[in-house]
């Protein structure tokens, strides 16, 4: 009996997966969902248009999005914006605030805040197109030394954005 249930459970998957084949959507291990037409991938350089600029955000972030659709998908990375599935867009803003303020008017800590417009066009099916801004921030105590933490508080922010970058164009979240 135990033989007959693990043969059932084995047809039922090779029947999913041939069902995913016939709908020509393909899933990965990474949770996108890339049509079997889609080959290829660019990335555009991402300027930085925000009031405070930091030198190096734009190629670290261009950099940094590139190689992560390069890891999460087994697409082809092409120039040029000629890919099959493009992106391209600008650093909107870059800035530090304080926040929770105590009763003597003092801030506990401070954040640092990035905002990215995303423009995302696949050639193959228009209907996932988007142009949409994705922002993120991470949170530092006043007494830390920004410019000794502003680097890793940099990499916190741009993975969490690069991620739900991600998870819009090829998760269809």
């Amino acid at each position: 009996m135990g033989k007959i249930k693990c043969i059932l459970i084995i047809l039922l998957i090779a029947v999913g997966i041939n069902a995913c084949k016939i709908y020509s959507i393909k899933y990965s291990l990474t949770g996108a969902s890339i049509s079997p037409d889609v080959k290829t991938f660019s990335v555009d350089y991402f300027p930085n248009k925000a009031p405070l600029v930091v030198p190096y955000l734009s190629s670290l972030f261009t950099e940094e999005l590139t190689n992560y659709l390069r890891s999460k998908t087994g697409l082809s990375q092409m120039t040029d914006n000629n890919g099959d599935i493009r992106f391209e867009g600008q650093i909107t803003g870059y800035s530090q605030r304080p926040i929770d303020i105590t009763s003597d008017e003092v801030a506990a800590s401070n954040r640092l805040t990035i905002e990215i417009r995303v423009k995302y066009t696949n050639t193959k099916d228009d209907k996932y197109d988007f142009t949409s801004t994705f922002s993120s921030y991470a949170d530092y105590s006043t007494d830390s030394d920004f410019n000794s933490i502003e680097e890793s508080l940099i990499n916190e922010i741009l993975d969490k954005i690069i991620e739900d970058i991600y998870n819009k164009a090829l998760v269809n979240w």
